[in-house]
C-alpha cells in the first residue's frame, strides 16, 4: 500500500522532517520549510489498518525530537481495496504557550474574604500577562455544600454540575451593605480570616453566606427586575430551579441525602415546579439561590471575558464523577448506577486504589438519548472557558467500579469489561479453585504475619483488645474456624463496610491500623466474581503483591501472570477503544474548546489511539512516565498534543518530591539533569529553575506549571516549609483542601525580579 504524507510543521534552520514507519525512516521534502511531503510503500499489518507511524525532527542526520505514535485508521472515504492512503497532519503549527495551575480557593488578595474568589481570578490573569504566560488552569468550582463542614472542601464532590460554589463570590463586586454596624463587623471578620495561613473553610463559608443573605435581603428584588437576571434565568431555568429546590430542601431537612427526606425524596417535576412557584411559601428561600448563582455567573463571565481580551486561555476542569447526594442523582437517577462506586486501581498515589464514592454512569441510558446530559454540560462550560481538562479521561473507556460494600479500591473491577469463565482461566494452565482463589484465604501464617505487626500496641497497653493479643482477638471477634489452620470471616464481618461499622468512633491509631489489617484479610483473593454475571471472574488488581499469590507453586504463578497481563493489558484494547469512540467524538465536537485529558494511572494502549485520533491533549508528568520501561519521562520527546507539567494538585510539589526518595532523586540528578558532584538534599532554586526551563522547552503545546513550582525558583519568595504547599493527598479520602498562597496577588505583582525572570524564561523557550 502506498502512504502519502503531508505534514504542516514550521522548521528552523538546519532541521528536516522524517517519518518512522515499519522499521524504516522516510525523509520528507519541503519547498517552503513549512509543508513537508513524501510517500512510501508499506506492507499492511495483519488485519489491515491501523498502522503506527511517528514523525521526527532531524538535525545533521540525528533525530532530536519525536512525536509519540500516531495511527493511520480505516477512514470512511478510503474504499476497501484502495492502494493509497493520504495522511494530512498538523504538527507544531499551533502556538506553544506557558501557564499556571492554581485552585481559585488558594488565591489571596488584600481584599479577599479568607478564600480566593472570582475577582482574585482576574488578578491572577494580570500576573499571567505580566509574566508572559498565556494560560490559567483552575480546579472544579462547582457547589460542594453537603455537610456544611470542612469535608465539603473537596472540590470534586459537587452537588451540581452547573451551580458554582458560593465561596467564590467576590463580595467587593456586590453593592455595599447599608447597615453600617453589620458592615463594620463583617469587615473585621474579613480581615481576621484573610490573615490566616490556611483557609478556615467553615468560618469563611458561614460568614460569607451570612453576608450574601444580608445583601440578598437588601438588593434581591431590584436584581430580579433587571434584564440581565431575566435573561440568565431564561437560559438556565432547566437546572437552576431543581438546584435551588434541592438546596432549600437540604437546608430544611439537614441533609442532602434525598433518600432520607420526609418529602420530595423522589423527584417529580410538577412538585418541584410548585415548590419554586412565586406563590410557594418557600419562594423567598428559593430565590436566594437564584440570586447567588446569578452573581457568580456575572463575575465568572467577567473574568472569562477579561482572559480572552488579554489572550489568556482560561482552562476549566470537568470532574469525572458526581456526588450520590446531588441534584443530578435526584433529578436524573436513570443516568447512574447507584450500586457501585467509581474509583481508581492502585497507583503511585495510593497502594490500595482510590474509592471516590461517586456512582458510575449508565452509559446505555446516556447513549440512548444521544449523550444529551454530557452535551449540555460541555456547552455550559464553553460560556466561561477556552479549554478544559477531562478529569480521569480513562472513565470514558472504562471506569474502575467498586462494590458499595468495599472500602478499598483493590476490590474493584473495570466496567464495562470482559470477565473470564472458569474454563478460560484453566486454559492458561491454572487450576481454578473457588474456595482458595475467590474467597479470602486466611490461615494462621497470614494472621501472624499481618497482626504480628500490631503486637507493639499490645505490649504498650495490655488492656487493649480486652487483654488479648491481636491474633487471638481477631480470631475470637471476626473469624470462624473452618479446619486445621484455616479460618473464614464471620458472616457479620464478611465485607469491609461491615468491618468499618464495627470500628465506627474508634479513632486511635492502633484501632485504625487494626481495621486496615482486617480489610487486607478480606481483599486477600486472586479473583473477583463479576458484578453482574455469576460464575464469571476477573483477576484481582495487584494480586501478585498479596498473600494468596505467594502460596501458589512457581508454575501456577507463571500461569496467573500470563492471564493477568493478557487481561489487564491486551484483552480489552479494541473493546475499550470502541466504547470510547461511542462517546468522545460527539462530546469533543460539541464545543470549540481545547480538550485536555488526564490520562494518568493504568493506561491501556487504546487510550493514546483514541486521544491522538481525536486530537485530545495528553498529560505528561516527568516523574510518572507513560512507558513502564522508563524511570522518568523524557521531556524532549513529549508529543506536541500534550500538556506538560511538573505536578498536579494530587502530587507532591517539585520540592517535596525531591526530598521523598533520595536514591531516586540522585538518579534524576545525574541521568536526567546530567549533573555531576554531590546531589543536593533539597531542590535549590537553581535546580528548580533548571527543571522548569527543561519543561518550557519541550514540544508540548501547553506547559502549565503549579504555582508552587513557579515559586520554587526564587529562594526569597518560596515558603521555607515545602510541605505547607501541598494541595491534596489522594491516599487520604478526608484530606482538608485548604492550601492558600502565602503572599497576596498585589505583592506578587510587585516582585519585579521574579516576574522578569519568569517572562525571560518563557521568551527564551519560544513560548
Amino acid at each position: 500500500m502506498k502512504l502519502n504524507f503531508k505534514i504542516h510543521y514550521r522548521t528552523v534552520w538546519g532541521e528536516s522532517i522524517g517519518v518512522m514507519i515499519a522499521d524504516k525512516v522516510v525523509p520528507l521534502d519541503t519547498t517552503d520549510g513549512e509543508i513537508w511531503e513524501g510517500s512510501t510503500d508499506v506492507e499492511l499489518p495483519k488485519g489491515g489498518l491501523p498502522l503506527l507511524y511517528r514523525y521526527g525532527v532531524y538535525r545533521d542526520g540525528f533525530c532530536t525530537r519525536q512525536e509519540r505514535n500516531s495511527m493511520a485508521h480505516v477512514i470512511e472515504n478510503v474504499a476497501p481495496g484502495k492502494k493509497q492512503l493520504d495522511l494530512n497532519d498538523s504538527w507544531h503549527d499551533a502556538r506553544r504557550v506557558a501557564g499556571v495551575a492554581m485552585p481559585i480557593f488558594s488565591l489571596r488578595s488584600e481584599g479577599s474574604f479568607g478564600v480566593g474568589d472570582f475577582g482574585d481570578l482576574k488578578r491572577l490573569i494580570d500576573w499571567a500577562v505580566l509574566t508572559h504566560q498565556k494560560s490559567v488552569q483552575i480546579l472544579p468550582i462547582n457547589d460542594t455544600t453537603i455537610t456544611g463542614t470542612w469535608t465539603d472542601s473537596y472540590p470534586y464532590n459537587s452537588i451540581s454540575i452547573y451551580a458554582f460554589h458560593p465561596q467564590y463570590l467576590d463580595l467587593r463586586q456586590l453593592p455595599a451593605l447599608k447597615d453600617e454596624k453589620k458592615a463594620a463587623d463583617y469587615e473585621a471578620q474579613r480581615v481576621e480570616l484573610n490573615a490566616l495561613k490556611q483557609i478556615d473553610y467553615e468560618r469563611v463559608n458561614n460568614t460569607k453566606r451570612a453576608y450574601i443573605r444580608d445583601i440578598y435581603e437588601q438588593e434581591g428584588k431590584k436584581c430580579f427586575s433587571t434584564v440581565g437576571f431575566k435573561t440568565f434565568f431564561e437560559h438556565n431555568e432547566e437546572w437552576l430551579r431543581p438546584y435551588a429546590a434541592f438546596s432549600v430542601l437540604r437546608d430544611a431537612f439537614g441533609t442532602p441525602d434525598f433518600s432520607k427526606w420526609p418529602k420530595y425524596k423522589v423527584y417529580k417535576k410538577e412538585e418541584i415546579d410548585a415548590l419554586t412557584d412565586s406563590k410557594s411559601p418557600e419562594y423567598h428561600k428559593v430565590c436566594f439561590y437564584y440570586y447567588v448563582q446569578y452573581q457568580l455567573h456575572i463575575q465568572l463571565l467577567d473574568a472569562s471575558t477579561y482572559a480572552r481580551e488579554h489572550d489568556v486561555i482560561l482552562k476549566g476542569d470537568i470532574p469525572i464523577g458526581i456526588s450520590r447526594a446531588s441534584v443530578e442523582a435526584w433529578v436524573e437517577p436513570f443516568y447512574f448506577n447507584m450500586n457501585g462506586s467509581a474509583g481508581a486501581p492502585p497507583d503511585p498515589f495510593s497502594a490500595n486504589g482510590q474509592n471516590w464514592g461517586f456512582p458510575t454512569y449508565n452509559w446505555d441510558a446516556m447513549l440512548k438519548d444521544g449523550l444529551k446530559w454530557w452535551l449540555k454540560r460541555f456547552r455550559k462550560m464553553q460560556e466561561y472557558f477556552s479549554a478544559y481538562r477531562i478529569d480521569h479521561i480513562l472513565g470514558f473507556f472504562r471506569i474502575w467500579e467498586i462494590p458499595t460494600h468495599s472500602v478499598h479500591g483493590l476490590l474493584g473491577q473495570f466496567a464495562p469489561s470482559l470477565p473470564m469463565s472458569p474454563s478460560e482461566i484453566e486454559s492458561y494452565g491454572l487450576s481454578f479453585q473457588e474456595d482458595f482463589m475467590v474467597k479470602p484465604f486466611i490461615n494462621d501464617d497470614l494472621l501472624e504475619k499481618r497482626l504480628g505487626l500490631l503486637n507493639h500496641y499490645h505490649e504498650e497497653d495490655p488492656r487493649w483488645l480486652d487483654g488479648k493479643d491481636p491474633v487471638t482477638y481477631v480470631k475470637d471477634t471476626f473469624l470462624d474456624h473452618v479446619h486445621d489452620d484455616i479460618w473464614q470471616m464471620k458472616p457479620q464481618f464478611a465485607t469491609q463496610r461491615q468491618v468499618e461499622g464495627f470500628f465506627s468512633g474508634k479513632k486511635k491509631q492502633r484501632n485504625l491500623d487494626l481495621k486496615e489489617t482486617i480489610y487486607s484479610l478480606i481483599s486477600n483473593v486472586l479473583f473477583l466474581e463479576d458484578h453482574k454475571t455469576k460464575g464469571m471472574y476477573h483477576p484481582r488488581i495487584s494480586a501478585q503483591l498479596d498473600y494468596t499469590y505467594s502460596r501458589l507453586q512457581w508454575w501456577e504463578k507463571e500461569a496467573f501472570d500470563r492471564l493477568y497481563n493478557d487481561y489487564f493489558y491486551r484483552r480489552h484494547n479494541q473493546f475499550w477503544y470502541e466504547q470510547a469512540m461511542l462517546k468522545l467524538p460527539a462530546l469533543i465536537n460539541a464545543t470549540q474548546m481545547i480538550v485536555c485529558g488526564e490520562d494518568l494511572g493504568m493506561v491501556p494502549d487504546c487510550v493514546p489511539w483514541a486521544m491522538n485520533q481525536l486530537q485530545i491533549l495528553s498529560l505528561e508528568i516527568q516523574r510518572m512516565p507513560k512507558s513502564p520501561q522508563d524511570t522518568f519521562g523524557h521531556v524532549r520527546w513529549y508529543p506536541e498534543r500534550s500538556v506538560c507539567t511538573t505536578g498536579t494538585h494530587d502530587t507532591e510539589t517539585l520540592r517535596q518530591w525531591w526530598e521523598l526518595d533520595p536514591e531516586l532523586t540522585r538518579k534524576y540528578y545525574y541521568e536526567e539533569l546530567g549533573e555531576q558532584g554531590e546531589c543536593p538534599a533539597t531542590a535549590t532554586p537553581d535546580i528548580c529553575a533548571r527543571i522548569v526551563y527543561d519543561h518550557l522547552t519541550c514540544p508540548s503545546l501547553l506547559c502549565i506549571l503549579p504555582f508552587q513550582d513557579w515559586l520554587a525558583i526564587d529562594g526569597n519568595l518560596r515558603l521555607a516549609d515545602a510541605n505547607a504547599e501541598r494541595i491534596n493527598i489522594p491516599a487520604n479520602p478526608r484530606h482538608y483542601w485548604r492550601y492558600r498562597m502565602h503572599l497576596t496577588l498585589e505583592e506578587l505583582m510587585k516582585c519585579d525580579a521574579f516576574n522578569k525572570r519568569i517572562a525571560s524564561m518563557i521568551d527564551a523557550s519560544n513560548r
